[in-house]
């Protein structure tokens, strides 16, 4: 199921104040794992937001397949992950899973029931019965994740996944997201080239609200000037993008 962004145009603010962030954007996620790379500020969360239908464009539209971002399909088909996960105090793992699931429009049954599974995709098992607060903060990115997917998503958006893990936790997480790439299709933003690694099938390079690039990855890193070191390669091919924008 392919999502996307058909001549988006979205600001913030009001009036000679508001500032465009996406103007006449198109974009399409494709099949797999994408890791979107872009400096801050760069609107990747912008674009995050009106992809999951979080806000919604001044101008264009989105769709998913053919389900449009204004039906109630469509938040079931395309789930977001923010950056900050926030235990709540008093929840286990499971009961934090089970409740978003409620809040998204499950019945408490399959809410509790769906929670145990998705827990188990995520490699949580032995921690669902784990209050929140006891877990680690690459624990919590999992949780965050089962609860994205506890209502079915077909499509996953991770806003800075991995932001504050070490690399041990960075190695696990993407472990698990290219697990789960067989049957959901998923966009993770960064501004951290390592998370690219050798896991991403795509890489779409964001600057400015602008795309640079979109592609395989071994179309991305070719974009790395000759003679780069094995293992800078990434780096360098996203140093060069944006070289080129400025």
């Amino acid at each position: 199921m392919t999502l996307e962004l058909i001549s988006c145009t979205y600001g913030y603010g009001h009036g000679r104040r508001k500032k465009t962030v996406l103007s006449d954007f198109d974009y399409q996620l494709p099949p797999g794992l994408t890791v979107l790379l872009g400096p801050n500020g760069a609107g990747k969360s912008t674009l995050l937001k009106v992809a999951a239908s979080v806000v919604r464009p001044d101008r264009g539209s989105v769709v998913c397949g053919r389900i449009p971002s204004t039906s109630k399909e469509f938040r079931r088909t395309v789930a977001r992950m923010p950056q900050d996960i926030v235990p709540l105090p008093g929840l286990t793992a499971r009961e934090y899973v089970a409740y978003v699931g409620w809040l998204k429009g499950m019945n408490r049954s399959d809410a509790w029931k769906s929670a145990r599974r998705v827990l188990a995709r995520v490699e949580l098992t032995e921690h669902s019965e784990a209050r929140t607060t006891t877990l680690s903060g690459g624990q919590l990115r999992r949780v965050g994740v089962a609860a994205a997917l506890v209502h079915g998503a077909r499509v996953l958006l991770l806003d800075e996944p991995t932001a504050g893990m070490d690399p041990r936790q960075r190695r696990v997480f993407r472990d698990l997201l290219r697990d789960l790439t067989g049957d959901v299709s998923i966009l993770m933003s960064t501004h951290d080239v390592a998370d690219l690694a050798e896991d991403a099938d795509h890489v779409s390079v964001l600057a400015k609200g602008r795309i640079l690039h979109s592609g395989t990855t071994d179309t991305f890193l070719r974009f790395a000037p000759v003679g780069t070191a094995a293992g800078r390669q990434a780096e360098g091919a996203y140093t060069e993008l944006l070289g080129q924008y400025e």
